[in-house]
């Protein structure tokens, strides 16, 4: 199975603690890269949140967002700091007797300051629980991404592989042609040449232009590449640095395919096959 290191995934669960809300992404890295941003009640889960990571990919820069919104609380659940409340009123009455112009100092203003009005602490553990249970959720529906999003990728890299095939095969039947008609003129540029070159010397250029024009051997070592490519997708895993490294022997052969050209189709060849190289290329940069 291949699996993209780009893909996203969302999930969210209610409860008595309120609303836990957890998204999962990644895009391409070298090395596997882990952010994790976590509400104040879930620190302490980083952790074990890490290592369930750790187990399930191994490359990408992966961001884990998990938000925690406590259930609204109704006034029979709330509970009234009664200690801070009397110093609050106290301090007020201390000011009070310092300004000219007081104005009364009423339950709602009091309860309106920060800490008089206590909400209700959800339990930690159930919070805990709720949360890696999410996450869980969250990364099976990722990994799920990663692996269509891998797919798709394997099905577009054995599409230009194909095209592959097809531009080695015209090279193939264009050479013996290209090889005759070099040969053609070797001969004839040799024979005006006879009185002044010996036989050796004669089937020396000759032997040298055939080795300069004969481009089997890269064309042998493309199909072998391109085989090799097909096995390693068809094995799956995380193999995309393999598929990279292939990709550059592909690129070095079409290279010394163009570098040997001696004719405008030879030519285009080499030009379309770097061009389905590159695009195969782009493609493996997102593989795990």
């Amino acid at each position: 199975m291949i699996c993209s290191m780009t893909a996203f995934a969302r999930q969210e669960i209610r409860g008595d603690f309120g609303l836990l809300a957890c998204e999962i992404r990644s895009v391409n890295h070298r090395h596997l890269e882990m952010a994790l941003r976590l509400g104040d009640s879930l620190h302490g889960l980083e952790p074990a949140l890490r290592e369930r990571l750790r187990q399930q990919l191994g490359r990408g820069k992966v961001e884990v967002w998990i938000r925690h919104e406590p259930a609204e609380t109704s006034a029979t659940q709330v509970r009234i700091n009664l200690e801070l409340a009397a110093k609050l009123v106290a301090a007020a009455a201390e000011i009070d007797k310092l300004a000219r112009h007081t104005a009364p100092l009423n339950a709602v203003d009091i309860l309106r300051l920060p800490g008089v009005m206590v909400p209700p602490t959800p339990d930690a553990e159930a919070l805990a629980t709720a949360a890696l249970a999410l996450f869980d959720t969250t990364l099976t529906d990722f990994g799920a991404s990663r692996r269509r999003e891998g797919d798709a990728l394997a099905a577009l890299i054995a599409a230009r592989l194909d095209a592959v095939g097809v531009e080695c095969a015209k090279a193939a039947e264009r050479l013996p042609g290209i090889i005759q008609h070099y040969r053609q003129r070797l001969q004839d540029r040799l024979s005006e040449l006879k009185g002044e070159l010996n036989h050796e010397r004669l089937e020396q250029e000759l032997v040298f232009f055939a080795q300069k024009i004969d481009v089997a051997e890269e064309l042998d070592r493309l199909a072998t590449h391109a085989a090799e490519v097909r096995r390693v997708l068809a094995a799956g895993g995380m193999v995309g640095r393999k598929l990279d490294f292939l990709l550059q022997e592909l690129n070095r052969e079409a290279n010394t395919l163009g570098a040997k050209s001696v004719s405008a189709d030879s030519s285009q060849s080499s030009v379309e096959l770097k061009v389905l190289i590159e695009q195969m290329r782009e493609q493996v940069q997102n593989i795990e």
